[in-house]
């Protein structure tokens, strides 16, 4: 929860006025638990949700961003969870992961990639973006970092541009 890319996407939410958390999966930092595969990473993200919720039923929309593995996690709860309306995929680890649930995907999102991606191959990426983007009543925008590998250690500051300028968009178009 206190990986770079993880903060500054937690900064960009908050700057617009979400109720926003940030956490570390079973096992990370100093959490409790060991790692699942997935399976009950995704059952902590869903706890997190609802415990969002329970503390800001008021909240008009509901959104999911995550990096790399969390990315994962974040599109698995897209799917189990009706009301998230929006989602940022950064790094999704398409070669590693299974992202065949995501048919239908329920929202509209980004996708964004490194070009110098070491441990996601951009191929990955641009099939699973080409997959989602045959899906009715939703838009999938993809965005390739030149030069970025899969930290953008270098390329943050490009990063965020087209984090913050997608969620601008969409939250002009009343988040649609």
């Amino acid at each position: 929860m206190n990986h770079p890319i993880v903060m500054a996407m937690y900064n960009s939410f908050v700057k617009r006025g979400f109720a926003t958390l940030r956490f570390n999966f079973r096992g990370v930092g100093r959490s409790q638990g060991v790692f699942d595969n997935g399976i009950g990473e995704l059952s902590d993200a869903a706890s997190a949700l609802d415990w969002m919720q329970q503390f800001n039923a008021e909240a008009h929309t509901t959104w999911v961003g995550g990096f790399s593995f969390g990315a994962w996690i974040g599109m698995q709860l897209l799917m189990r969870r009706p009301e998230i309306k929006g989602f940022i995929s950064i790094a999704p680890p398409a070669n590693m992961y299974d992202f065949t649930f995501l048919a239908p995907c329920p929202s509209s999102g980004i996708i964004v990639d490194g070009e110098m991606d070491e441990v996601v191959p951009g191929p990955s990426v641009q099939k699973l973006v080409d997959k989602l983007k045959t899906q009715r009543h939703i838009t999938i925008d993809h965005e390739t970092i030149p030069g970025a590998n899969h930290f953008f250690q270098h390329e943050m500051d490009d990063l965020m541009k087209v984090v913050d300028g997608y969620l601008d968009k969409r939250l002009a178009n009343g988040g649609r």
